[in-house]
């Protein structure tokens, strides 16, 4: 292993990285933790699979939740570091994308390397980002959702699980609800923007302010519905090497 692989340790990343040529960062959406990774393989051809964890959750539960997507974006900068030291993407789902895009800014106001590639899932650009319609939710409509996506798992939601999901969802939210962004930043690393074809929450129109992000933005649309990236389907796995 490398230096900077023994210092890279949890709690922000949930596995331990290994000497792979390449990384890939994927940030969980809201709600969720590192767990929505699960399923991905460790390694994709050459690219090594790094789920981060946010605080407040999963292993972190009890830990403060992180706030504000800026002060997640601050907290990671330090633990990410060191796995830098090699070629890397990130990759963001749904509300992730948006503390990782955060997290791209401050590499850059700290001169440190930015990633090669920004993969966007099913998530409208930072300043469009306010128009999430779980955002207007009461609290009963989203426990119902909730419970609807533990049933989709094939799981049967107890009371308890639905409680826990719930309560990292509403703070999830209202740092979704915090995040404020009224101007475009253009960053140095291409985007590519994945619309998955059969999502309800997210048109392909809706994906096109990316575009003043970065000179080189790709539109990319995939088979599957909102959540179908937790499956990590061949298409998806394509694209996320496409980078190296």
């Amino acid at each position: 292993m490398t230096s900077g692989s023994s210092t890279a340790t949890p709690p922000w990343f949930v596995r331990r990285p290994t000497d792979h040529p390449a990384r890939i960062f994927c940030f969980p959406y809201s709600g969720s933790g590192a767990s929505a990774f699960s399923a991905w393989p460790a390694a994709i051809d050459d690219v090594e699979v790094c789920p981060v964890q946010f605080p407040g959750r999963e292993n972190r539960l009890a830990e403060p939740h992180y706030g504000t997507y800026e002060n997640l974006a601050a907290g990671l900068i330090d633990p990410l570091a060191p796995l830098l030291d090699r070629p890397f993407a990130f990759f963001g789902h749904c509300a992730g994308a948006l503390p990782a895009f955060e997290t791209v800014v401050r590499l850059a106001e700290r001169g440190l390397p930015g990633p090669d590639c920004f993969f966007v899932s099913g998530q409208p650009a930072p300043h469009d980002a306010s128009g999430d319609r779980m955002l207007t939710m009461t609290e009963s409509e989203l426990r119902a959702e909730v419970e609807s996506f533990i049933r989709g798992r094939g799981i049967e939601p107890r009371p308890d699980m639905v409680d826990m999901g719930l309560a990292v969802l509403l703070r999830d939210h209202a740092a979704a609800r915090d995040y404020r962004r009224t101007e475009p930043v253009e960053v140095r690393c291409p985007i590519v923007v994945l619309h998955w074809r059969d999502d309800p929450e997210v048109s392909l129109d809706r994906l096109d302010g990316w575009r003043q992000y970065s000179d080189s933005v790709d539109i990319r649309v995939v088979d599957g519905g909102h959540y179908d990236f937790m499956h990590a389907p061949d298409e998806l796995r394509k694209l996320l090497t496409s980078w190296r």
